[in-house]
């Protein structure tokens, strides 16, 4: 049943346009054909929507890893006054929809004059109350001896944290990174309210391009959802190894 969205995404994708509407619907498509990846790349600029997208996504990632693991580095391994009060005071953040904040960091990218920029799609995606909690969790399962040792060795907070936390956390920072990857790469309501110039358009922003006032080419609209779906998949084979340990380190098992 989950796979199914997936299936009939591919095979809708590989349709001529007067086959998308034909019923019974066909799973396989008895034509089937690769030119609506083509004519997606060619009628809209899709090469630079996924370029745009990618750069976002990236560095989101790299600025979220380590600006939360920073942030975890001080809650987990640090003492004081009044952290696990200030900790929860942060985590309690979490229970307030994004839709809130919305209106307060779109004035904010405003007055900065942020918009149509990268700035602003980067920039407020870089720090994460979930990403920090994380890694938190999973800062916490790492023994203080070894930490010690390094102290004991000349060591400063800095250096225990790059040459000791940092390398055995691997598998929750690629969890982590696919997380914010993810999340970066599909996000729609936030680019379109900050962004008009089509040229720095993100990929999901993109892709609303082509449903047509009063119809949608629903093969060359597949297509492009295609198209934006392999880098997550990308990302997600290349850390699938770390992704378990990552959530069993963390804490965040079933």
């Amino acid at each position: 049943m989950m796979l199914l969205p997936f299936l009939w995404m591919v095979s809708t994708s590989l349709k001529n346009q007067g086959a998308t509407m034909v019923f019974p619907p066909e799973f396989i498509p008895k034509n089937a054909t690769f030119q609506n990846y083509q004519e997606v790349t060619v009628a809209f600029p899709m090469l630079q929507f996924l370029a745009n997208s990618l750069i976002v996504a990236v560095l989101t990632t790299l600025g979220q890893l380590l600006l939360c693991s920073m942030a975890a580095y001080a809650f987990a391994r640090m003492n004081f006054w009044g952290r696990d009060k200030l900790f929860l005071l942060y985590l309690a953040t979490m229970m307030v929809p994004s839709q809130v904040t919305m209106i307060p960091q779109f004035i904010l990218m405003k007055n900065f004059g942020w918009l149509d920029t990268y700035q602003a799609l980067i920039i407020p995606g870089l720090f994460s109350v979930f990403g920090t909690f994380l890694l938190r969790q999973a800062f916490l399962s790492i023994p203080r001896e070894l930490e010690e040792a390094a102290f004991m060795d000349g060591a400063n907070h800095f250096s225990v944290f790059w040459r000791v936390i940092l390398p055995l956390s691997k598998p929750t920072l690629a969890t982590l990174g696919i997380f914010s990857f993810m999340q970066s790469w599909n996000n729609y309501l936030w680019p379109l309210i900050v962004i008009n110039d089509k040229s720095i358009a993100t990929l999901p922003l993109g892709l609303s391009l082509l449903q047509g006032r009063w119809e949608t080419d629903w093969n060359l609209m597949m297509a492009g959802v295609v198209i934006s779906v392999l880098p997550i998949l990308a990302v997600y084979l290349f850390a699938q190894k770390y992704f378990i340990q990552g959530m069993t380190m963390s804490g965040m098992k079933e």
